[in-house]
């Protein structure tokens, strides 16, 4: 599920040409709409239609039942989103991906080579802790592999809306740190809505070492420039592709989903 904005903002030069091609694409039933309520902004959210359904029949998860059983139509799957408790957690997640996206435009050698969604990340992972004999796996919001200034970063991503205590959001990093003894350590980031909650995060997580890198950044600031703090060495501000990063061991049984740098090519689809 993708907002006006941000599908303009991923793909298009202007945001009238963006509407005639969704008008276009809408009318042919490749994607559904509906006007969003969550945030007030009263622009269409696009979903996949009848047809677009058909061209990816599995590319569809339920918002709130990752296990639900899939969508008998179309109709049923538009429903789904529109009544999920989630869309502003899931609009919030999108927007870091689509931000990346549209720096990429910009500059050449920049380049987002996998966005997984919460379920695939989930379930991908699931099966290398399962293999590596770990008995948690990580449920991230999102998980992706960045490319800009020469290097290589891959991260998993907790979107924060603030609606959570700190107590929990810290708890979840007990699985990537399993995750780190036999697959990537990639940064997590926590991002978050407010100067305040962020610097209680880092003043909870002062000292605190870790097997892989914790930064938080706040929600407003562009995701590839200098936004993210290093709980381990909150001082200037990085930019994304400068967060420390390793993808894991080289061991098809316990990092089977390793990323390798020659494959560059474009986001990674999800299986």
């Amino acid at each position: 599920m993708l907002s006006t904005d941000q599908i303009t903002t991923a793909l298009f030069s202007s945001r009238r040409s963006a509407r005639l091609r969704l008008a276009q694409l809408h009318q042919m039933e490749a994607v559904s709409r509906f006007v969003d309520v969550t945030t007030g902004s009263g622009q269409y959210l696009y979903t996949l239609g009848p047809l677009g359904a058909v061209v990816h029949p599995t590319q569809f998860n339920d918002p709130n039942h990752a296990d639900a059983r899939a969508p008998r139509t179309s109709i049923d799957r538009t429903e789904r989103i529109i009544g999920s408790r989630r869309l502003p957690h899931l609009l919030g997640t999108n927007q870091l991906f689509i931000d990346l996206i549209s720096y990429a435009r910009t500059d050449e050698h920049a380049r987002l080579s996998r966005w997984w969604s919460e379920q695939h990340t989930t379930a991908a992972f699931a099966a290398a802790s399962y293999a590596a004999g770990s008995g948690t796996g990580v449920q991230p919001d999102g998980h992706g592999i960045w490319h800009a200034g020469g290097r290589t970063v891959g991260f998993f991503l907790e979107h924060d809306n603030g609606t959570e205590p700190l107590g929990t959001v810290l708890r979840k990093l007990r699985a990537y740190e399993q995750l780190a003894i036999y697959g990537p350590r990639y940064p997590v980031l926590l991002r978050v809505p407010g100067r305040r909650r962020e610097q209680h995060l880092l003043d909870a997580l002062a000292g605190v070492p870790t097997a892989m890198p914790v930064a938080t950044g706040l929600h407003g600031e562009h995701p590839a420039g200098p936004a993210w703090t290093l709980t381990t060495d909150p001082g200037p501000r990085r930019w994304l592709h400068e967060l420390p990063s390793d993808h894991g061991p080289d061991n098809p049984a316990t990092n089977p989903h390793r990323f390798r740098d020659t494959d560059l090519s474009g986001p990674d689809p999800e299986p």
